[in-house]
């Protein structure tokens, strides 16, 4: 099953190609200088068409982490910005960097329970449960819940990233975030399809979301497989 058989709302082609390539630029896989292989062979390894991987560099280059030379190829330059979609999700496969994926199990629009993270302005708001790829690999379960006062989430026009969602759909960004790393047990909703039984001990992140609220609109949690996914924060 393909990334757009799971989600109707996938991020497009060219949109997913320029991810992957910006999240192995940023985890050392491609270098600063590293000239890219040719287009065709390039395009020809990711499945798609050249017209299609070419909108994919023209995205990394407008990010400056690129340079397209005539007549001698593409060449990484990484001194631009890291302005991804992705660009807060800390997980990657072993090797490096994977482009991130989700499938929506549930999308709820509740009462916030008791013990839940102290956020936003209502005593209510949207949940959302998700399962979570690289490269089509299950890596980790997700729990995100945003505040009520910055919009509801309709599940029949969310993507794989909800930071995209909430800047296309409810008009807002994440402008930061603050994580809390940790192990814990999987959930009881863990479903079957994942790697690891319910109650299992894993790699437990805990997360608080800014936009430009003073209180942080959105508080998550994601259980990740520590076999197949990595946390990975780097500093420069």
């Amino acid at each position: 099953m393909t990334q757009a058989d799971r989600n109707p709302n996938a991020l497009p082609i060219y949109i997913q190609i320029a991810e992957l390539l910006i999240r192995d630029i940023t985890a050392g896989r491609l270098i600063k200088g590293e000239r890219l292989p040719p287009e065709r062979d390039m395009a020809a390894d990711m499945n798609v068409s050249v017209g299609t991987l070419r909108k994919s560099l023209a995205e990394l280059e407008k990010k400056g982490m690129l340079e397209r030379i005539q007549g001698s190829g593409n060449y990484v330059c990484e001194t631009g910005t890291h302005n991804s979609v992705y660009a807060m999700f800390r997980l990657e496969l072993p090797e490096g960097g994977g482009l991130p994926s989700a499938d929506i199990l549930s999308v709820d629009h509740l009462v916030k329970p008791a013990d839940l993270g102290d956020f936003g302005e209502s005593d209510r708001g949207s949940r959302v449960r998700r399962i979570r790829y690289l490269n089509d690999t299950i890596i980790a379960l997700e729990e995100i819940w945003l505040d009520e006062s910055v919009g509801l989430i309709d599940e029949q026009l969310l993507s794989d990233s909800l930071y995209r969602y909430y800047q296309h759909q409810l008009g807002f960004w994440i402008a930061r975030a603050e994580d809390r790393v940790t192990i814990g047990s999987l959930p009881d909703w863990t479903p079957a399809e994942f790697t690891k039984p319910a109650g299992h001990i894993v790699g437990y992140i805990e997360r608080f979301s800014w936009s430009e609220k003073a209180e942080p609109v959105e508080f998550s949690k994601t259980w990740f497989d520590p076999d197949r996914a990595a946390y990975v924060q780097r500093l420069k």
